[in-house]
């Protein structure tokens, strides 16, 4: 595990929970850092407000909370782009944000040039469960432990 890296993680989590609850007025329940190489993605939990949550119910709604979302992460992530840059002492290439409306988990990732693709499981995978190989260091911000390795 690299603690450098666990300890950016929790930082950026931080940061992106303060960032999301000052832009919308409703903080997520959990924010999740996943920090590899030269990529990060961050994924807030429970992110939307009851009322997108009732408005991402019908096709047209979802629509309109996800493009809502996009322009919102478009129009004013460039301050969370710097305090994770202040954070990890590595500029920003790429950002981008998507936001799945039936969970209301916001994913935002950040690459350099690489494709990034995030699937969401229906649940959390057992803490027990055998890994093949060692995972990237991750942090789970409404967690008390955290696991972590070097990059796959």
């Amino acid at each position: 595990m690299d603690a450098m890296k666990l300890t950016m993680a929790r930082q950026i989590a931080e940061a992106a929970r303060a960032f999301q609850q000052q832009r919308t007025g409703h903080t997520p329940q959990s924010v999740t850092v996943v920090l590899s190489e030269d990529t990060l993605v961050v994924t807030l939990h429970g992110a939307l407000s009851p009322a997108e949550i009732v408005l991402a119910q019908s096709a047209a709604g979802a629509a309109q909370v996800q493009e809502f979302h996009r322009q919102l992460f478009a129009s004013a992530s460039a301050e969370l782009q710097q305090e994770i840059q202040r954070i990890t002492g590595v500029a920003m290439l790429e950002a981008a944000a998507e936001i799945e409306p039936a969970s209301g988990a916001v994913v935002h990732a950040f690459t350099t040039g690489t494709m990034v693709q995030v699937f969401h499981l229906a649940h959390r995978l057992p803490e027990d469960s055998p890994a093949d190989q060692p995972s990237p260091p991750f942090i789970d911000h409404d967690a008390s432990s955290f696991a972590g390795s070097t990059a796959l």
